[in-house]
């Protein structure tokens, strides 16, 4: 490709999409996909998510964590409980363009 050409293409630096890549792959999975789209409706415990997942408690636990390591998520104590949110506001988004073109609903 021509030099003057690729000086006037945007491009994001690679070490950036290395890290976008890691977060997508982080994403592929059905049940944190579900998990997405239940956040994105609200605030929930582990135990809700697994519930609406139907997954044991332990595995949307590790779910969540993974979200959590990419800073898609937060959480918050409340007593005894720990609700989970959306703190990456591209995610509504990415799962936006998913459902647009995977549910037939």
């Amino acid at each position: 490709m021509k030099t003057n050409m690729k000086s006037k293409l945007k491009l994001t630096d690679i070490d950036l999409l290395q890290e976008a890549a890691e977060c997508l792959k982080t994403l592929a999975h059905p049940h944190r996909l579900r998990i997405v789209q239940l956040l994105n409706q609200g605030r929930f415990t582990v135990g809700e998510l697994a519930e609406f997942c139907d997954i044991p408690s332990h595995m949307a636990s590790e779910h969540l964590r993974l979200m959590q390591r990419c800073g898609f998520l937060t959480s918050e104590k409340e007593g005894r409980k720990t609700y989970y949110e959306i703190c990456e506001p591209h995610l509504k988004n990415i799962l936006s363009c998913i459902e647009e073109r995977f549910d037939s609903a």
